[in-house]
């Protein structure tokens, strides 16, 4: 294997790697620290663009494999019809080796540039995911303190209704002590008027 499909492998082989730590069941908090880091570092941001620049020269590889596969599998079929050369089996075996490396270079570049695909768009719905588990904790605290605010207003709520109905029941104790005091006035208004009439009158018959 030469040096690129080498350094293909390898990517791949990172790829593969990368692709298990991202689905793999770790807790959220874990799970929200390792994509926050690699979504905002800039050692990682330097690392994609990179990345993206290699995946330029993967698929270049992948077209010149997927090329030479053509070319080798047309010719091993013409040289199994006997139109071409001797069918001895060194030509057989050379053709046969020629085509099983340019199979494997085209599968190895192609499963590189679906993996590569397979893991930006993994990446970016567990990002999602991250990102509407958060919105959904928040809103789930902004509900429990709504409620625990909506909880405090109903016990002020209830304590004002208690003063009021208190202040109401002082209310009608007052007009009580109100109407009992105006009775009061007036029965001693009633009583002072007979008495002084009454001793009016016994003054005039004295004076007779």
């Amino acid at each position: 294997m030469t040096v690129y499909y080498s350094l293909t492998f390898m990517l791949l082989a990172a790829e593969m790697i990368t692709f298990c730590i991202l689905v793999a069941p770790l807790p959220f908090k874990v799970r929200r620290k390792v994509f926050r880091f690699l979504s905002e570092s800039p050692i990682v941001a330097k690392v994609a663009y990179a990345l993206k620049i290699s995946f330029i020269f993967v698929v270049i590889l992948f077209v010149d494999a997927l090329q030479r596969m053509f070319r080798v599998t047309a010719e091993s079929d013409l040289a199994r019809s006997g139109q071409q050369g001797l069918n001895d089996v060194r030509t057989e075996t050379n053709l046969a080796a020629r085509k099983f490396y340019s199979q494997r270079n085209t599968y190895l570049t192609g499963f590189t540039l679906f993996l590569s695909l397979v893991l930006t768009r993994t990446f970016y719905i567990i990002l999602d995911l991250i990102h509407t588990q958060e919105e959904y904790a928040k809103l789930k605290k902004e509900s429990k303190a709504g409620a625990q605010n909506g909880d405090a207003t109903n016990k002020e709520i209830a304590e004002l209704k208690k003063k009021l109905a208190a202040e109401e029941a002082k209310g009608r104790d007052f007009e009580t002590l109100k109407k009992q005091a105006a009775q009061q006035a007036a029965e001693f208004d009633r009583l002072a008027t007979k008495y002084n009439e009454a001793t009016g009158n016994v003054s005039n018959k004295r004076s007779d």
